[in-house]
């Protein structure tokens, strides 16, 4: 007889009230890597089979933020933190306006869940998004098999779906994810008398609310948007998926700006775009850095800061331009996670300054790009 397990919570989705079926047979589910290592659980999101990279996080808490990021978009996440869903879902707010992971593996999901907040559980919100996710894996075993071999591509099969062959798999970093997840036409937020020219490679929200909390007007604009002929007072790039190198347009724009003064900020991948657009190089990672207790150490100080991190790509500190540094390292591998210019007010960081989810130790990098601004 089929395993069952009980949901008895009552919960109102999209402003309809819904009854949870308390006795839910399960459905299998398999996650199955491109060298065919397979992993076997059960079904709790979306029943719908999918493929993309397989990555792996190693937060406790923020699954909500963490799924909106955009910058998973096309990529498969492992949760490292063995318990997930306990504390349900709320209304937000989020990171975008949908579910950015391509599916969800975690060793044990909580279908009942605590907090005054939360209105549906994570298997609603996953199964209302469309995002298939599977519990029961041994995650340990699958984490450790992405840190010997390298982030690789992946399946999540449902039920008795059949898998597709390994040369079949989709590698999400072939495409422009970027195209994706920006925004369309340019959005104006704000009414202070300095503007920021904030483009949108796949924009986490909370970007937007630090900026707009220190009373700058913010012109958010798509990845491709050409703003060198306005008038603005800084500008910012943003974080987003996939390979830096898909921008080419992005990076000429902001090759040509850089030959200016003004003020520019680089988050993530906008760091990664600073660079390519200095004359620095990109690399993979191996697997990545997806958390929210990655330290980092700003160079020529013992001062160490833990940081949010979602990228799966780093400026190559060997290829740093002459007139530009290194300003802060990952205290863990060594790797480039910030830079700046010698002269000019240009500087980036590979983390998330603006956390959520994560610490809030680097928020002052906000300031000290605004500060630059006022100066103007």
């Amino acid at each position: 007889m089929a395993e069952k397990y009980i949901r008895t919570r009552s919960v109102p989705i999209g402003g309809i009230f819904c009854k949870m079926n308390p006795m839910e047979q399960r459905i299998s589910a398999k996650i199955i890597l491109a060298d065919g290592t397979t992993f076997t659980g059960w079904s709790f999101g979306a029943p719908q089979s999918t493929d993309g990279e397989v990555v792996f996080a190693t937060g406790m808490t923020g699954y909500p933020e963490a799924f909106t990021d955009p910058s998973f978009r096309g990529q498969i996440l492992v949760m490292t933190y063995p318990l997930v869903g306990n504390y349900g879902v709320s209304d937000g707010p989020f990171e975008s306006d949908r579910v950015q992971i391509q599916g969800l593996i975690v060793q044990e999901y909580s279908a009942e869940y605590s907090h005054q907040e939360a209105v549906y559980s994570l298997s609603q919100w996953l199964t209302r998004e469309g995002v298939p996710a599977v519990y029961g894996v041994d995650t340990r075993a699958l984490t450790k098999k992405l840190r010997e071999h390298g982030v690789m591509l992946g399946q999540i099969v449902i039920g008795s779906d059949t898998p597709k062959e390994a040369h079949a798999l989709e590698d999400p970093n072939i495409r422009n994810l970027v195209d994706e997840v920006s925004i369309v036409e340019p959005v104006l937020i704000g009414s202070g008398r300095k503007k920021i020219i904030a483009v949108d490679c796949g924009m986490k929200e909370n970007i937007i609310r630090c900026l707009q909390k220190r009373g700058v007007t913010i012109k958010r604009v798509p990845w491709n948007y050409n703003y060198l002929h306005e008038e603005w007072d800084g500008l910012f790039l943003s974080n987003g998926p996939g390979d830096p190198m898909m921008l080419q347009e992005t990076i000429g724009y902001l090759r040509e700006a850089m030959k200016g003064k003004k003020p520019i900020f680089g988050i993530c991948l906008g760091s990664q775009l600073m660079g390519l657009a200095a004359g620095a190089q990109t690399y993979k990672l191996k697997y990545g850095h997806r958390s929210q207790n990655q330290p980092c150490r700003e160079v020529g100080t013992q001062r160490c800061y833990l940081t949010t991190q979602n990228h799966g790509f780093a400026v190559d500190e060997k290829t740093i331009p002459k007139d530009w540094k290194l300003w802060f390292v990952n205290a863990n591998d060594g790797t480039t996670e910030g830079i700046r210019h010698t002269k000019k007010p240009f500087f980036s960081v590979q983390f998330h300054p603006e956390s959520t989810p994560g610490p809030e130790d680097t928020e002052f990098l906000f300031d000290y790009f605004i500060d630059k601004v006022n100066r103007i």
